[in-house]
């Protein structure tokens, strides 16, 4: 049984990459159940992309809990196109779609700018710290930094300090335990997906 329940789950967790694009935009579809939304076709260094997590981590255990999504390019917003480079359009648009999983809050990293939102509103104080924030240049790597360094300076302005760990920073391996987690856990993204999918859709289409 425990066999079947781990090939089920990996299958559904392969299918997600191409189940996210195909659906509105894709990081409305990884962030239900992820901390972060780094584009695989991006070209972000793993390293990269640990640290934030990492990071991500160590605000929640903090008590500063915030979701985030690297946008590179245009193809990154999927059907939601037209907000490429306007971030502070697109960040309440993702955290509305968020809303009836996730309430907290969202940050959007772009290449021409930050934007925080949380439940479909701008968050004026947030908005203020990130927008001392531009990212040194347009790479996958340049704003996964800058999304790095927004969370810290975010988490401080709530009274969380968080630790940022060098590049290249490896967690533990995964154990069995861990292993059946993920497996349930890959059930419950498929049953979110099935669940959210239409109702994106229909705000999609109105948004176009």
């Amino acid at each position: 049984m425990r066999r079947a329940l781990l090939l089920v789950a990996a299958l559904a967790l392969l299918a997600l990459p191409a189940a996210a694009r195909a659906d509105g935009d894709p990081a409305s579809d990884w962030l239900l159940t992820q901390a972060q939304f780094v584009p695989p076709d991006d070209g972000v260094p793993a390293a990269y992309s640990k640290q934030l997590a990492a990071v991500l981590s160590d605000a929640e255990a903090r008590g500063y809990r915030i979701r985030v999504a690297v946008i590179g390019t245009r193809y990154d917003l999927g059907s939601v196109y037209v907000d490429w480079q306007k971030p502070k359009r697109y960040t309440p648009f993702l955290s509305e779609e968020l809303s009836f999983v996730y309430k907290g809050r969202v940050l959007v990293v772009m290449a021409n700018g930050l934007a925080v939102a949380r439940d479909g509103k701008p968050i004026p104080a947030d908005q203020a710290v990130v927008d001392k924030i531009l990212p040194a240049g347009s790479s996958g790597a340049a704003l996964t930094a800058a999304a790095t360094r927004a969370v810290v300076k975010l988490a401080a302005a709530h009274g969380a300090v968080v630790t940022v760990p060098p590049l290249g920073h490896t967690t533990k391996p995964t154990t069995g335990g861990d292993r059946v987690t993920i497996a349930a856990g890959g059930l419950v993204v498929v049953a979110l997906l099935v669940a959210g999918g239409v109702w994106r859709r229909s705000r999609v289409k109105a948004r176009a």
